[in-house]
């Protein structure tokens, strides 16, 4: 047993972030899972090719037709989508704390391109002008609209229709006074067809428990490293990353590479991250420690000339093994981090 634990030094520590601190794959793949069905591919194979690599690299591949000064807000605004996918069940499905049914659709406070996570907000009805409240007010004694079904349908899942990406809500809604008509009737579009098309999966979302976890032994080990000797370098963006890590108590390091840090030329599988985030904390990266679930940043690792230490958190051990990875555990309870006198860290892994 004594020949399964080994002892290294190392001045600093390189983390990657989701498959490693945090667990936020099953909101990721859905995100990704709704691209591919957006374009018309595999959702399987879409999530495979994208697992580790940048949204900016991905979007590029699989949406070639987005324009290089779209890029940056279309990153943002998947980023968004996959905290929404993290964020609904909790705050607007089952789990919710709001177990009432809300009102009938009035108007929507529209999401600033700040905000990490999409609101799903109704403000008041008295925010309404005068006559289309009285219009909706009045739904109750005529017969029941597609739009009143919806409003119900909508209800009964407590989550009400609103876009992701903070355009408008209900833009076909038209709420007319007529004896022979239904107060509210749809524009009969491509917009309105491909916004029901995004009710749809919103509502999905709120079915399924995909929240942000933290990972076992990250706590443990990120506390036992001093404050200046770690680094978060990751292929998420900054409202991805950021918003995964506050999401399960993790204060961002101030060396956080995202993959949108202007500075990097390349992302994973190249070292850039890895060799930007060991930069910036002041040592060489041949002298820092790796962690990492995924090929792609394995690849980067040792590429930097890390030690590299795979975590078996995102795939199988199989999947991963021959890379090339110095050590391959199961997940970071099999590691201890201790600061040295002289100002190293000793690492030991119990394999």
């Amino acid at each position: 047993m004594q020949s399964n634990i080994h002892t290294f030094y190392a001045d600093a520590v390189l983390f990657d972030m989701d498959g490693t601190l945090t667990d936020s794959i099953a909101a990721v793949e859905a995100a990704w899972g709704k691209v591919a069905k957006d374009i018309g591919q595999d959702p399987a194979y879409v999530i495979a090719a994208t697992h580790g690599k940048r949204a900016i690299d991905n979007l590029a591949q699989f949406k070639p037709e987005i324009k290089a000064h779209e890029m940056d807000a279309e990153v943002q605004k998947f980023e968004e989508s996959i905290l929404f996918f993290a964020d609904a069940y909790n705050l607007h499905g089952p789990a919710s704390s709001v177990n009432s049914p809300v009102e009938p659709l009035t108007s929507f406070t529209a999401l600033s391109s700040g905000e990490a996570t999409p609101e799903l907000s109704v403000s008041p009805a008295s925010s309404l002008p005068s006559s289309r409240a009285s219009s909706f007010a009045a739904l109750g004694s005529r017969r029941p609209s597609f739009a009143t079904c919806l409003n119900s349908m909508l209800s009964r899942s407590t989550i009400p229709e609103v876009s992701v990406y903070g355009e408008g809500r209900f833009d076909g809604l038209i709420a007319e006074e007529d004896e022979d008509a239904d107060a509210l009737t749809f524009e009969s579009n491509a917009k309105t067809r491909q916004k029901h098309c995004l009710e749809a999966w919103q509502i999905e979302a709120t079915s399924v428990d995909r929240s942000v976890r933290i990972l076992p032994g990250v706590k443990k080990m990120m506390g036992s490293i001093p404050e200046g000797r770690y680094a978060v370098a990751t292929s998420g963006a900054k409202t991805y990353a950021y918003g995964c890590m506050t999401r399960v108590g993790i204060v961002p390091p101030k060396v956080t590479i995202t993959a949108d840090d202007k500075r990097l030329k390349a992302g994973k599988p190249a070292p850039d991250p890895f060799l930007l985030a060991a930069r910036e904390l002041g040592f060489a990266a041949s002298n820092c420690v790796v962690f990492e679930d995924s090929p792609s940043g394995i690849r980067a690792g040792l590429a930097s000339g890390a030690t590299v230490i795979a975590v078996c958190t995102s795939h199988e051990r199989k999947q991963i093994e021959h890379i090339g990875a110095h050590f391959l555990v199961e997940n970071m309870e099999s590691i201890t981090c201790e600061p040295c006198e002289d100002g190293r860290l000793k690492f030991t892994v119990r394999l």
